[in-house]
């Protein structure tokens, strides 16, 4: 079990990431939450199998179509036992 933050930065607002996060998680059987922040970026939580989430990171630093990223800042955290996928 790895439990993951992430940051996303860049044009990631106002195109749909948090959908095709969410979808994506959903599908890879990931755990957690993403959420828009004030400052433009996007924060995400994942808990789930090592290589599940390292999908859903990989993901996060494509985006969308319609994205820019700039950079994804990643940080462990302890695992919440979150179940489920939400937005936020």
């Amino acid at each position: 079990m790895r439990s993951l933050r992430i940051v996303i930065h860049g044009r990631v607002q106002g195109v749909f990431f948090r959908d095709t996060v969410r979808d994506a998680a959903e599908e890879a059987g990931v755990a957690g939450w993403v959420r828009n922040r004030g400052d433009g970026t996007v924060e995400a939580r994942f808990e789930g199998d090592d290589a599940a989430v390292e999908r859903m990171v990989e993901l996060c630093r494509r985006g969308p179509r319609a994205a820019e990223v700039e950079r994804v800042d990643t940080e462990d955290a302890e695992p919440e036992g979150l179940s489920g996928f939400s937005q936020r």
